[in-house]
Order: C-alpha cells, then sequence, then structure tokens
C-alpha cells in the first residue's frame, strides 16, 4: 500500500463538508462515539422493577412460614393427647372434645408387621436379649406358626409359677355355663332359625357332628358321638333312629333338652372342653419385672406396636394335672359385623349379644418339661383344604384330645422354656386384620404323667381399625393411675432388623 493510499483512507468528511485528517488506529479498535442515555434509563428501569418483585417475594414467603408453623404447632398442640400411631382427618375443638367418638373418622396409617415363614423347618436368627441370639422354627404355614428354644430362662420360668401359685388359680371352667338361655332369649330365634345355624351343609338334616359342634360351644360339655347317641336316646329325639334330627324332630326338643339332660345324669370333669385351673398375672407398672421383661421381649419377637402389647389381656398361667386336657378350639372367633371384640367393646358404641377376644397372636410358653403327654396339637396343620364337617368322620374326631392326639397334623412337645406363637387371623393385605385362620386350631393333648404349667400372652386386634383406633384413642384420655397397662416403651422394640435368615 503506497503513502498515497493511506492519506486517502485517513480522509474524513467534516459536517461543514471539510475533509480532515483523522489519526490511524488499529484495525480492531473501536470508534468512540456518543453514549445513549434513554437507553441506559429504560435498562435501569427494568433492573429496579425485577429487584422489588423478588423482595415483595422474599417477604411473602417469610410471611407464609411464619403462619404455617404458627397453625401446625396448635395442630399439634391440639392432638398431643391422641394415641401413638393414630391420626383423625379434623381435630376436635376443645369444646367438642365429649362428641360421641363414632363421629371421628380415622386415618389408616398404621401397618401390622408379619413375620414371613418362608417354608416349614426355615430358620432365622432372633434378638430378643442382649447378648444373646435366639433361633426361630417355622413349624408351619397354615397357620403360620413359629418355635423359639429357650425364650425364657429357668428362673423366669420358676418365678412365673411362683407367682401364679401365690395369687392362686381357679377353675378355668364350670361343669356347666350358664347364660345361654338368657341369650336365646334375648336374640328371639325361632326353632327353624336356630335349625339352619346349627345345619352346616344346608342339608336340612343334623349330623352328629353338627349337634357335637354346638353342644360344645354352648354348653362346654365334650360329647362324643356315642354320648350323644345316649342323649337321642333318653329324649326319644332321633324318631326313626337313622342317627339325624329332622327339623321336625328338632321341633319337638327345647332350647336346653341336651342342657337338663346332662345335668340330671352328671358330668365328670374328664368331660368338660377344658379340664385346668389357671390365673391372670399382670404386666404393667409396678409388676414383678420378669413379667414387664417377658412383655418387651414379646414385643420384640412379634414386631408389633408397643401400645397394641401394652393393650391387651394380662399374662395367663394355666396348671393341668394328671389327665388334664384342652380340646381343640380356636383362640379367637370370626368377627362379623354384628360382632364386637372384647377388649374394645366400650369404643363399639353398639349393644351386641355377639362377642368375641380378638386374639390376633397367642404366644405360649411351657414353664416345665412334662413327663407324659400334654403335647400342644394342630389338627389341620398345613391341610390343603379345611372343611369343620370333616374334623368328625366315622366316629374319629379330630378335635377330641383325650383320644385322638396321634392323628394331628403337628404336635408341638412342651419344653421347658420353650415359646411357640401364632397368627390367629389371616392378613386383610393391606397391613391389618384379615379373616379368621381356620387352620390355628389347637388343644392340649391329655397329660398322662406329671403336671404341664403353660402361660399365654395374646395380643388383642380389632380387625375394625376404626373401633381400635377409637378405643386406643379413649383409654389415652384416661388419667394415667387408672391406665391398666404403661403405654410408654422404648421405640426401638419395633425394629425389624432384629429378624435375620439363618
Amino acid at each position: 500500500m503506497t503513502d498515497n493510499q493511506e492519506t486517502a483512507e485517513a480522509e474524513d468528511v467534516t459536517p461543514s463538508g471539510r475533509s480532515s485528517t483523522l489519526p490511524l488506529r488499529p484495525p480492531c479498535e473501536r470508534l468512540p462515539g456518543p453514549k445513549s442515555s434513554v437507553c441506559s434509563r429504560s435498562y435501569f428501569v427494568v433492573v429496579m422493577v425485577f429487584f422489588h418483585v423478588y423482595i415483595i417475594n422474599v417477604i411473602a414467603l417469610l410471611f407464609y412460614v411464619h403462619y404455617s408453623s404458627s397453625s401446625g404447632q396448635e395442630d399439634a398442640s391440639r392432638s398431643r393427647d391422641a394415641p401413638s400411631g393414630v391420626h383423625h382427618h379434623q381435630q376436635q375443638r376443645p369444646e367438642s372434645r365429649r362428641a360421641p367418638p363414632s363421629k371421628l373418622e380415622f386415618v389408616r396409617d398404621v401397618s401390622l408387621t408379619r413375620i414371613e415363614g418362608i417354608r416349614v423347618g426355615h430358620v432365622q436368627k432372633v434378638s430378643l436379649v442382649p447378648g444373646k441370639v435366639h433361633e426361630m422354627r417355622t413349624l408351619s404355614l397354615k397357620p403360620l406358626l413359629f418355635e423359639i428354644p429357650g425364650f425364657l430362662s429357668d428362673d423366669e420360668c420358676r418365678v412365673v409359677m411362683q407367682l401364679a401359685q401365690l395369687k392362686g388359680l381357679m377353675e378355668s371352667q364350670l361343669m356347666v355355663q350358664e347364660g345361654q338361655e338368657e341369650l336365646a332369649k334375648e336374640l328371639n330365634l325361632s326353632p327353624e332359625e336356630i335349625f339352619n345355624l346349627l345345619d352346616i351343609n344346608q342339608d336340612g338334616q343334623l349330623q352328629l357332628q353338627e349337634i357335637l359342634t354346638h353342644s360344645r360351644v354352648r354348653d362346654g360339655i365334650w360329647l362324643t358321638p356315642e354320648n350323644l347317641r345316649e342323649i337321642y336316646a333318653g329324649l326319644k329325639a332321633d324318631k326313626d333312629d337313622n342317627g339325624l334330627l329332622s327339623l321336625e324332630e328338632f321341633r319337638l326338643l327345647s332350647n336346653d333338652a341336651f342342657q337338663r339332660f346332662l345335668l340330671q345324669r352328671g358330668v365328670k370333669r374328664s368331660q368338660l372342653v377344658r379340664n385346668s385351673r389357671h390365673t391372670w398375672l399382670y404386666q404393667g407398672k409396678g409388676a414383678h419385672r420378669v413379667l414387664q421383661e417377658i412383655k418387651e421381649r414379646v414385643t420384640r419377637l412379634t414386631r408389633m406396636p408397643p401400645t397394641l402389647v401394652d393393650l391387651s389381656e394380662p399374662l395367663q398361667v394355666v396348671r393341668y394335672e394328671e389327665g388334664g386336657h384342652y380340646h381343640a378350639h380356636h383362640d379367637s372367633g370370626p368377627v362379623y359385623p354384628e360382632t364386637a371384640c372384647s377388649h374394645t367393646r366400650l369404643a363399639a358404641n353398639t349393644s351386641t349379644p355377639f362377642e368375641t377376644s380378638c386374639r390376633y397372636i397367642t404366644v405360649l410358653f411351657y414353664l416345665n418339661s412334662v413327663d407324659g403327654g400334654g403335647e400342644t396339637a394342630f389338627p389341620v396343620a398345613d391341610n390343603r383344604t379345611y372343611d369343620e364337617v370333616c374334623l368328625i368322620q366315622n366316629d374319629v374326631d379330630l378335635m377330641d384330645t383325650r383320644r385322638n392326639c396321634d392323628k394331628s397334623n403337628l404336635r408341638v412337645k412342651p419344653t421347658k422354656g420353650t415359646a411357640v406363637f401364632w397368627y390367629n387371623y389371616l392378613s386383610d393385605g393391606r397391613g391389618w386384620v384379615g379373616e379368621q385362620d381356620e387352620y390355628a386350631l389347637h388343644g392340649g393333648c391329655v397329660v398322662t404323667r406329671g403336671t404341664k404349667w403353660i402361660a399365654n400372652k395374646w395380643i388383642n386386634v380389632d380387625p375394625d381399625y376404626q373401633r381400635q383406633a377409637r378405643y386406643q384413642q379413649l383409654v389415652s384420655q384416661l388419667p394415667e393411675e387408672e391406665n391398666d397397662e404403661d403405654p410408654t416403651m422404648n421405640t426401638d422394640l419395633q425394629k425389624p432388623s432384629i429378624h435375620q435368615d439363618l
């Protein structure tokens, strides 16, 4: 490039039309020029608007957090008396606390842990006491049944038996139960309605086993098919002598005909459904240290909420002398809409003649080793099907633990310190109590030699979640000295990690 060309490139024209010469500058340098005051002002206004909006949002957020926390504290203070694990949709105002509990609707936010059996013979490690690991073996899947050797120490077994003797044991069953006639009158059932209730297979005739089942539940007397035939003959009930009762023949019998006949003839102790003596031992505050420790150990074993264990029945201690027995039975009956659970009856807000114990779990402890007999029999454990009528076939009664214990599917030998536990109900599939497990039928075989001591710890749960929740709330509102059990327990007892596969 020549000097003339460089001069021409450096020339410029002034506003007056005259040319002027500008100094040379680097090619990448921008020309200086006047800044636009309008753009700068607009930019400033936009920034300030966004800044103020941001500040307003922050202030609004702080107010929201403040009032939300205040409201939460008020709700917490209002629900402080609610039972653990149970909440209702709308908190009551102080002036409406005495409203009927049926108006409350509780949220199902509690799930009952159910231990898996895996398979028969499966062994799990269970940490129940510090420094010791127990083995829990699956004995059956129907019912879900486990055995834990060494659950109680020899000293603990001795203390429990001594406490029971100190308190005194009573007869487990009267010779003939009373109050059945009054119940029948209250229900106001016709002979036809009673007949249909007893006719399990609905064939229009009452078989021996159908009458036997009714008599055992009603009168507490264990009749054999031979006994029943004698009664038929004595009452001249079976006119055609075919061993069956038709509706016409049944109408001729009074409601308490069997009971009156048995009272006239006399009833032996061996004919009772249950032949034993028992007592109840309190396990709450102030109870013997061993009894409280057993309750805590049961909570760890079953992984049930401590509150449910606390509000369940006390420990039952039972002694069977030689010849003692308990024929096959269920610890808890089926629950229908018209049935009330014994432990939550106050919260049911209904009057019903039907009541059952609602024992979700049974934990049975052997307090001594029996010299002869005394096994716990499960007649239909792990059967493919269950049919009540088929329990008595060809005069062989699987429920008769005096005669046919050897025919049960499963028998557990009583060994000192060993515990067995099983579920009396199935799961409803949503973490609560479902239908009764009919395979949980069990009984105590006759003691042929020596004495048998056992203890039972039942965990009561109402299949009706709303009723159970109302009951827990009612108990929580009682003064502390009126509570039967201590509602406070170590929450570590519910940790699922204490159960491990071996």
